[in-house]
């Protein structure tokens, strides 16, 4: 199953948080995908995948200052 968090107009770190309490309610083999369109997460979001254990599985610019990362919980 996929989830998707739309985030776009939130400023660091509410993407990263709410991707956090989002991932944490899927069960395992689940993806979230996280839109947004903060800069700060495009390093923060990857940064807390790799540390935590999520695969990224997809992870896009989607316009100017927007992208879209998928992230799949193990």
């Amino acid at each position: 199953m996929k989830q998707v968090l739309e985030t776009n107009g939130l400023v660091c770190p509410f993407p990263l948080v709410e991707a956090k309490d989002a991932i944490g309610e899927l069960t395992n083999g689940d993806e979230l995908v996280i839109n947004f369109d903060c800069t700060q997460a495009t390093e923060a979001i990857p940064q807390w995948a790799a540390e935590d254990g999520y695969p990224v599985t997809h992870f896009d610019r989607t316009g100017d200052a927007s992208w879209t990362i998928t992230v799949q919980k193990p």
